[in-house]
């Protein structure tokens, strides 16, 4: 198993008043060579959004986006005639395709949004662009995985055009998880949204992340109440 570590003070960050990213890999204005993508994952990006904030509209194409809000509510609206609003529970995949214009505004005037928005290389170029959204149950992470996002039947999840796959979980302080590759030779980007938790004898607490590749399972310990972010991909596309 080989691992690559990326602590929450070491990412980079911004503030633009109205908006307050932490990245997670090179974005915008902040650019690290030794953090570009960590194999078809190429963006995680963990937003703070002001009440009234708003992405004002810009173009995607040819990229996987899946945002999982935290707190308040998201609401979006694209060129294909898409429209909706997204909060905690819920998460979306838009498939840029062939490419598509949205924007995103915070739908309150006074309350944040706090969100991780993800962009991950997709399998097939040049798609019809498309979205999707769901409401899933918390409850049911309670202590084991929630699949989110998958290509795969089997995993009654929001699709994605890529073999990669999102989970979330949120497990108490004592307990023991593992988690096994859907597909074998991936990497998986796992990210401590909240807690602490032990990998191969490391600590990671809050904000944390590690990919950890050459390996098809691994076991994590809880140490403190967590709640933690699993994206798989593949390391080659």
């Amino acid at each position: 198993m080989k691992t690559v570590v990326t602590r929450e003070n070491e990412r980079g960050t911004a503030n633009h008043g109205w908006l307050k990213p932490a990245h997670y890999f090179s974005f915008g204005g902040w650019q690290d060579p030794n953090k570009i993508h960590f194999g078809a994952l190429r963006v995680l990006n963990d937003d703070w959004i002001a009440g009234g904030g708003a992405f004002p509209t810009h173009p995607h194409d040819n990229m996987e986006i899946v945002t999982i809000p935290f707190t308040g509510a998201l609401k979006h609206k694209d060129s294909t005639g898409g429209a909706g609003v997204i909060q905690a529970g819920d998460v979306q995949i838009m498939s840029a395709g062939t490419g598509v214009q949205h924007n995103e505004a915070n739908e309150s005037a006074t309350e944040a949004v706090t969100l991780f928005q993800t962009w991950v290389f997709p399998k097939e170029r040049n798609i019809t662009p498309r979205y999707d959204q769901r409401t899933f149950n918390l409850k049911e992470r309670e202590g084991k995985w929630q699949i989110v996002v998958s290509p795969r039947e089997e995993d009654n999840a929001l699709w994605i055009n890529q073999d990669a796959r999102f989970a979330l979980t949120k497990i108490k302080a004592g307990n023991k998880i593992s988690y096994e590759n859907a597909f074998v030779g991936n990497g998986v980007y796992l990210v401590v949204i909240n807690g602490a938790v032990e990998v191969d004898g490391v600590k990671y607490d809050k904000r944390d992340a590690v990919g950890i590749y050459d390996t098809n399972n691994f076991d994590i310990k809880v140490l403190e109440d967590a709640e933690l972010l699993a994206v798989e991909v593949p390391m080659e596309f």
